[in-house]
């Protein structure tokens, strides 16, 4: 059961990667995402969000148990939630759009750049999820980091078709 905790919470090992494995683990999401659109859609999408999260939760716990660190950074499963979240309105206007996901890519780009400077600088509601300690902390900053980021990329999606189109 101990390799399958490492390979969940590292995101098949990706978070091993240096340097910045919280980068690294971003990166392996972004075409996780994109799998698991193509095979199931919005619906599929939203649901694997949501279930990532709960599992991801569970084998941080796991996983820290035994560990003074209680965030270490090889831990990426929470990078991967935070990414799908930051990336769910590029992927629900590609849904109402009939469009192919991949043609959003400035979408995807903008997701992924929020996401990273949300997760990295800790504003209010990340950093207070952040300093819980607990896996359930490590689970929420990035949560939180994926609502600012998806807010800031659908209000950069305003910006660029009502302004610049």
């Amino acid at each position: 059961m101990k390799v399958l905790t490492k390979l969940a919470v590292t995101v098949f090992y990706a978070g091993l990667l240096r340097p910045a494995p919280g980068t690294w683990g971003s990166l392996a999401a972004l075409p996780l995402a994109w799998a698991v659109y193509q095979i199931g859609g919005i619906w599929l999408f939203g649901l694997a969000t949501i279930a990532a999260f709960f599992k991801g939760w569970y084998f941080t716990n796991r996983y820290i148990a035994d560990l003074a660190d209680h965030d270490p950074s090889e831990v990426v499963i929470d990078e991967l939630v935070g990414q799908w979240i930051a990336l769910f309105p590029v992927m629900f206007g590609a849904s109402m759009m009939g469009a192919d996901v991949t043609r959003l890519w400035p979408g995807w780009v903008a997701a992924f750049a929020c996401f990273r400077l949300f997760d990295i600088w800790k504003p209010w509601l990340v950093g207070r999820a952040d300093r819980r300690g607990d896996a359930l902390g490590v689970m929420l900053d990035d949560v939180w980091a994926g609502v600012f980021a998806a807010l800031v990329t659908v209000a950069l999606a305003a910006f660029s078709h009502l302004v610049l189109m």
